[in-house]
């Protein structure tokens, strides 16, 4: 098993953060070192030399989300083995994980598996429930698995090779964003900043009302799903067809997808 693991992770949910951690928990290091990059505003300024990389991210549209390359900028490694995680919402990862694997070797780090795991989808409610509750117990069962197996496999062979995972280079086309987030009720919002507390891109404000710069959304819904008086909400057009959508074509429960 590695001496240590080092956790790198987006993850405005939580989603990300559980299978990543189960992960770890796999791989059975005497120490984690956890590099939370969803509040870190200015991005994360490392450089490694040792033990294993867990690095994990939400897929946005079959992309890594801008925002988690901007924080990852300086980062780097000489050699260090890497884990790779792209978390999606039950529809497909497309070409995260191959954009995520690039950046890795790119970085210097030596990516050695990668796995494809499901998250409740950051457009879910309670009356449209896409991919509802995930990652659960089975998918943390897996991700525990997954870290076990491959510290086995860092036991028997110190040089193991990046593996084959679907994707497509060049990478997809993003999709925009901007010009659309989620909305406050008045009537329900009390003022608690919680939502401000959680938005990863830092564009929400409470004062005697609260705000948000939905220019620079990057629609992760953590505020809405993290409100205790459920005083957020999206509901735009565009993301209501892309609700009906889900719902129709993606409610077929998904299973993690490994690779090693």
């Amino acid at each position: 098993m590695p001496s240590k693991t080092h956790l790198i992770y987006f993850s405005p949910t939580k989603t990300t953060k559980k299978i990543v951690e189960g992960i770890a928990a796999g791989l059975g290091s005497g120490e984690i070192e956890h590099y939370d990059l969803t509040r870190m505003e200015h991005g994360l300024d490392l450089r490694l030399s040792d033990g294993v990389a867990v690095i994990g991210v939400p897929v946005y549209a079959g992309r890594v989300p801008e925002v988690c390359l901007e924080r990852m900028k300086n980062l780097s490694a000489a050699g260090v083995p890497a884990l790779l995680v792209a978390l999606y919402g039950n529809r497909e990862f497309e070409d995260a994980l191959v954009e995520l694997r690039d950046l890795a070797i790119c970085k210097g780090f030596s990516v050695i598996a990668a796995g494809a795991f499901i998250g409740e989808h950051s457009y879910s409610t309670g009356a449209q429930p896409i991919a509802v509750n995930r990652p659960d117990e089975s998918d943390l069962r897996k991700a525990r698995e997954f870290g076990a197996a491959i510290a086995k496999r860092m036991e028997k062979n110190s040089r193991l090779e990046t593996p084959a995972m679907p994707g497509n280079v060049p990478y997809r086309e993003r999709l925009p964003l901007g010009g659309i987030a989620p909305e406050t009720d008045r009537d329900r919002c009390n003022l608690c900043g919680a939502c401000v507390e959680v938005c990863p891109t830092f564009v929400i404000a409470a004062t005697d009302e609260v705000t948000t710069e939905a220019e620079n959304c990057i629609l992760c819904c953590a505020c809405v799903k993290d409100c205790p008086e459920g005083a957020r909400a999206l509901n735009h057009p565009v993301v209501e067809g892309r609700r009906e959508m889900l719902i129709k074509n993606c409610s077929k429960r998904r299973e993690p997808e490994l690779f090693f």
